[in-house]
């Protein structure tokens, strides 16, 4: 039996912390497809002893993390306007 798309994301975020970015090259996805798939992944583990932790996005010139939109990746920093700013990273624990 063949595994699907959300459940070989969720095996794979079982094993290690991966950004949506990470997740659509390797399962050769759009990031919004990966997007959706772990917001479902995340409400399917709502029944179990398993949750989807998110480290939210970073700027990694002043530090900001208060993003609007912990999954999305943001294009640039609302606090210093810098570009350097690190994806969200998802795991299931």
């Amino acid at each position: 039996m063949q595994r699907t798309t959300r459940e070989r994301i969720a095996d794979q975020l079982r094993g290690e912390s991966l950004s949506a970015t990470a997740l659509a090259a390797a399962f050769e996805l759009s990031t919004a497809t990966v997007i959706d798939h772990v917001e479902h992944i995340a409400r399917s583990l709502d029944d179990t002893d398993e949750q989807l932790l998110v480290a939210p996005p970073t700027c990694k010139d002043c530090g900001f993390d208060g993003f609007d939109d912990r999954l999305n990746e943001p294009s640039r920093c609302p606090e210093c306007h810098s570009e350097n700013v690190s994806p969200p990273v998802f795991r299931i624990e």
